[in-house]
């Protein structure tokens, strides 16, 4: 039965993202500075890095970045790096995983990683205990999350970085999770495959979320585009807002999420995308109702309400009067 259901879960995640997301293992480590480290390090997954207590530089090629208690660092595939303890003692949680495309691939990749963990070898400080196969490099974060829906494509300044530092409130939220697919691989509970499928799909989308606020964070204090971006957005408004878009598809056009877009939208124009959006219709609709051959119920539709009734009442709310009181009024 469990078995079923994760494969509906895959099943899912196959047809409405093109990859399933696995992880490979999850390793907990504690030194202090007289413990051997090795110089570099290289996994064909991506890695997870939670530091749970210490202070630690991470070296990556010409790169580092100093990791303090509760810091969380995402590093792609393929990339060299390694530790360098700058505290007394040093608590840390690895958690290796990727992405695979296709069924087959899926079933290869776990059997080889259950081959592997059979004949376990010795665990390597600097990384997973168990050969990784290397198709699992191959496929993006991004590629898996479809970033480019959301402006951020397979080109852009974040997704060519080696590694990620998590900096929102998304931090939190990623350790918890870690820990818990940590926890639940370890034990033998039941449907302990679907727990760890479930958790790992929402780490990823977490993840997600903390590269997009990095991302739209960036656009704020680099060279004004968010600026840029709202003004975009405005023009595409001010040509199809009596057809019926809406706010969050204003977002998307300009590839920003539409919390993000609604506050850069109001901190440039002074009034909140939606209430822009309503005014606008509201002035058509008002000229419209200026020609008495014209049907209230066709207006409310040429000016972009989705309804008569909401048009009534968005009209009443914003001019007090109704509609017919204002043709009334004007003639």
């Amino acid at each position: 039965m469990s078995n079923k259901l994760l494969s509906a879960i895959e099943d899912n995640i196959f047809l409405s993202e093109g990859s399933v997301p696995i992880v490979i293992e999850g390793l907990e480590h504690s030194y202090d500075e007289k413990d051997y480290l090795p110089d570099e390090s290289m996994h064909n997954s991506h890695e997870l890095l939670y530091l749970r207590e210490g202070r630690i530089e991470l070296v990556l090629g010409n790169e580092s970045v100093t990791l303090t208690k509760g810091s969380v660092v995402v590093i792609r595939p393929l990339v060299r790096h390694k530790v360098v303890i700058k505290s007394g003692k040093v608590d840390m949680l690895n958690l290796y995983f990727g992405f695979v495309h296709e069924y087959s691939d899926l079933e290869k990749t776990r059997e080889s990683l259950r081959s592997n963990k059979d004949t376990q070898k010795q665990i390597n400080s600097a990384g997973p205990s168990v050969s990784i196969p290397g198709s699992l490099a191959k496929i993006s974060l991004e590629s898996f999350l479809k970033f480019a829906d959301l402006g951020i494509t397979e080109d852009t300044e974040i997704t060519r970085q080696p590694f990620f530092v998590i900096k929102g409130s998304e931090k939190k939220e990623i350790n918890q999770l870690a820990e818990r697919i940590v926890i639940e691989d370890s034990k033998n509970f039941y449907a302990k495959e679907i727990m760890v499928q479930t958790l790992t799909v929402e780490l990823m989308i977490i993840i997600a979320r903390a590269i997009i606020s990095e991302w739209e964070e960036s656009l704020r204090v680099k060279n004004g585009k968010a600026k840029e971006l709202v003004a975009i957005a405005k023009q595409y408004m001010d040509e199809n807002f009596d057809q019926g878009i809406t706010v969050s598809e204003a977002a998307a056009y300009v590839f920003l999420s539409q919390g993000y877009f609604t506050r850069a939208f109001r901190d440039e124009m002074g009034i909140s995308p939606m209430n822009y959006l309503m005014k606008k219709r509201i002035e058509k609709a008002c000229k419209l109702l200026q020609n008495n051959e014209i049907k209230v119920s066709a207006i409310s539709l040429q000016s972009g309400f989705s309804s008569p009734q909401r048009f009534n009442v968005a009209f009443r709310k914003q001019m007090g009067m109704t509609p017919m009181e204002y043709r009334k009024k004007y003639l």
